[in-house]
């Protein structure tokens, strides 16, 4: 969990300001810095399972160990470069080092975890909030020596991260039996041996449902950097961005603060299902307030939509905070305990489409909306996003879907 806290603290006290970097000091043009952040994106999301299927077959412990090696180099050529295949280079660096990562350390923490997999969900959040919430200013006063600065201390972090793993990290993960479906038997090799565990989480039909189904809550969450901070500026103008900055850190306040009693609360009152789609009905629901206050120009009406967006921001972090051990926690329940770092590549990857088309379509809306006066029709949508998540999440429960698959006898 210190290593997740360490992790997002390195990550936010740069990237919030790699654009600015890119743009003002290298003078890149807006096509390429928009290339660089696109490269990163793209090769985490797109090599999750392939990260996820090197834990099950190597363990959980190497793939930490190398994502934040690998993030080391990354970040320290982001600061020390300034000619463009050497950027894009080091940001596909970093991209892959959060694919080799992210899902082995779930994996790890479920493993550790045991029956306590909702409570230790519950506590790795808090952490990983609290690196998001320290790292924009840690980097804002690392930024006032020089951007170099910022990018050299970012990799010492994960440089320090590494070290401490190999020396401290007990290995775990990677035993005979996700091995055998994770294809290292006698007859795995090559092509075959990587894709032999995609075949088998591809064939689990309960959870590539939950999958989809749980799609919609992720756009929703990263509204955060969309359509709150567009509204900010439609209605704040030039102290929008600092109104932004502020939703962001009410946003990991919230889940610091309040992620553990949340979680506790729920698991006293509702099953694991139940909790989910009570929080995906509350993620939806957060929309609501902007969709009700009218844009003006006067400050009133400023101040309304400034109180509207608050209320969005907190009603989305409490609904997340409910969702988020729950939703890891019937990720490794439906994998049935097997190949569980390949199950979170997949779902990571199929929450990052998700996250692509589903802002490609929330922009388009923004656009129509601001031509024909609408600026409701947005928050309408994204509302009805988490409501119909929730439906979905309901009917797999009812219908005995979200239930984990019996466990049957591996062949030694």
């Amino acid at each position: 969990m210190v290593n997740q806290f360490a992790i997002n603290l390195a990550f936010y006290m740069l990237m919030p300001y790699l654009a600015a970097h890119l743009a003002g000091t290298l003078g890149l043009a807006a096509w390429a810095v928009g290339l660089v952040l696109g490269v990163r994106n793209l090769s985490q999301q797109g090599m999750f399972l392939v990260g996820g299927t090197l834990a099950d077959r190597f363990g959980y412990k190497a793939p930490i160990m190398a994502g934040c090696l690998l993030r080391t180099g990354g970040f320290a050529l982001l600061g020390w470069v300034d000619q463009l295949p050497a950027l894009i280079a080091a940001s596909a660096a970093t991209g892959f080092a959060g694919a080799l990562f992210n899902p082995a350390v779930r994996a790890y923490l479920a493993a550790e975890a045991g029956e306590r997999r909702v409570a230790a969900f519950a506590a790795f959040n808090v952490y990983y909030q609290a690196g998001i919430l320290l790292g924009p200013p840690a980097g804002l006063v690392l930024l006032a020596a020089d951007f170099r600065v910022v990018c050299t201390v970012a990799a010492l972090i994960f440089a320090a991260l590494t070290v401490l793993q190999w020396r401290a990290l007990p290995a775990r993960g990677g035993g005979r039996a996700d091995k055998e479906a994770a294809g290292k038997g006698p007859a795995a090799g090559g092509a075959a041996g990587l894709t032999t565990p995609w075949r088998t989480v591809l064939a689990n039909r309960p959870f590539l449902l939950f999958s989809l189904a749980m799609i919609g809550s992720y756009v929703l969450t990263f509204q955060v950097y969309l359509a709150l901070p567009l509204a900010a500026d439609d209605a704040l103008g030039s102290a929008g961005t600092k109104a932004t900055g502020a939703l962001f850190v009410i946003s990991a306040a919230v889940a610091v603060a309040g992620q553990l009693r949340l979680t506790g609360w729920a698991a006293r009152r509702w099953s694991a299902h139940g909790a989910l789609v009570r929080g995906l009905a509350l993620m939806g629901l957060a929309f609501l307030p902007p969709a009700l206050v009218p844009a003006g120009d006067g400050r009133p009406a400023r101040l309304g939509v400034l109180a509207a967006l608050v209320a969005a921001v907190v009603g989305l972090a409490v609904g997340s905070a409910v969702v988020y051990p729950f939703e890891m926690d019937t990720v490794v329940a439906l994998s049935g305990d097997r190949l569980v770092a390949t199950h979170y590549g997949l779902y990571n990857t199929v929450s990052g489409l998700g996250i692509t088309l589903g802002n490609l379509a929330i922009g388009a809306l923004w656009d129509v909306a601001g031509r024909h006066d609408a600026r409701w029709l947005p928050w309408v949508v994204l509302s009805g996003t988490g409501l119909a998540c929730a439906v979905g999440v309901f009917a797999l429960a009812r219908s005995g879907r979200l239930e984990a698959p019996v466990a049957r006898p591996v062949p030694a």
